[in-house]
C-alpha cells in the first residue's frame, strides 16, 4: 500500500511540474499572467486531491461542482483541465484565438468541465448558493460546491450579500476559496476571513502556495457551515 501511494504521489508530482510548460503553451495579448499563477497551486490540489470530478462524469448529477469565478487569466485552469484529461493539450495554443474555445475567459458551452462561464466580477458565489440550494432541494446531499473567487472580487457588493445569506442557510456543501494576492481596493477589519466568520461560516487561512496546508483546509470538517479558505499569495506585480 506505501508503495502504491509513493507512486501515486510521485506521479502527481510529475503532473504538477508540468502545469507551467502547459500554461506556456499558451500566449498572446492580455494573458492576465498574475491572475492566473496565484491560482495555480489552488487548482491542482483540488483537481488532484479534492474535487470528485473527471472527463468521464461531466454529466453525471453526483460530481462535484467547481465554479470558476476569477475567470480573467484562465490558463492555470486550462492547463489543470487538460493535465486531468478534461480538454486536449493541442487546444492550448489556440488560447485567446477567435476560433479557439479557450477564450479569454471561459464558456461553460465550449470548455469541457467548466461549469460557468466566467467574466463578470463578483457573480461566482451568487450562482455557487444557487447550485448549492438547488442540489439540496433535490435531495442531492452529496455533491460539494466549490467556488474560486479573488480578493478583489470581494469589493463586490453581491458576494456580501451571497456570504450573509449562506451562513445561517446552513450550505454545508458550500465552499469558497479566495485567493488573496493584495489587489483589494478596501480593506476589511479583521481580514478577509473575518467576513465570512461573521456570517456563520468555518474558516481557515493558509499559504496559497502550500499544498499540503491547502490539503488540510479544503478538507478540515464544518458541519452545519459553509466553508471559506483564504489562500494566500504573493502580491499582484502588474
Amino acid at each position: 500500500m506505501s508503495e502504491t501511494r509513493d507512486a501515486q504521489d510521485t506521479h502527481a508530482r510529475h503532473e504538477y511540474a508540468e502545469l507551467t510548460g502547459l500554461m506556456g503553451l499558451m500566449t498572446g495579448d492580455e494573458k492576465h499572467g498574475p491572475a492566473a499563477t496565484s491560482t495555480l497551486d489552488v487548482l491542482w490540489v483540488l483537481y488532484d486531491r479534492v474535487l470528485r470530478v473527471g472527463p468521464d462524469r461531466m454529466t453525471d448529477a453526483g460530481r462535484d461542482r467547481f465554479l470558476l469565478s476569477k475567470g480573467h487569466g484562465p490558463m492555470a485552469y486550462y492547463a489543470v483541465l487538460a493535465a486531468k484529461g478534461f480538454l486536449p493539450v493541442d487546444w492550448l495554443p489556440g488560447f485567446g484565438a477567435y476560433d479557439s474555445p479557450l477564450g479569454h475567459h471561459p464558456d461553460r458551452v465550449l470548455v469541457p468541465g467548466a461549469e460557468i462561464g466566467s467574466g463578470s466580477l463578483g457573480h461566482g458565489l451568487p450562482i455557487a448558493v444557487g447550485t448549492a440550494l438547488g442540489l439540496r432541494a433535490q435531495g442531492l446531499d452529496g455533491p460539494a460546491v466549490w467556488v474560486l473567487t479573488g480578493d478583489a472580487e470581494l469589493d463586490e457588493g453581491s458576494n456580501h450579500e451571497a456570504i450573509a445569506f449562506a451562513g445561517p442557510a446552513g450550505l454545508e456543501r458550500l465552499h469558497t476559496v479566495v485567493v488573496d494576492n493584495s489587489s483589494a481596493s478596501h480593506a476589511r477589519p479583521g481580514g478577509i476571513a473575518a467576513r465570512f466568520e461573521a456570517a456563520g461560516w468555518s474558516t481557515a487561512t493558509v499559504d496559497g502556495r502550500d499544498h499540503e496546508a491547502l490539503y488540510t483546509a479544503f478538507t478540515v470538517p464544518h458541519p452545519g457551515r459553509p466553508h471559506a479558505v483564504v489562500a494566500r499569495v504573493e502580491p499582484k506585480s502588474d
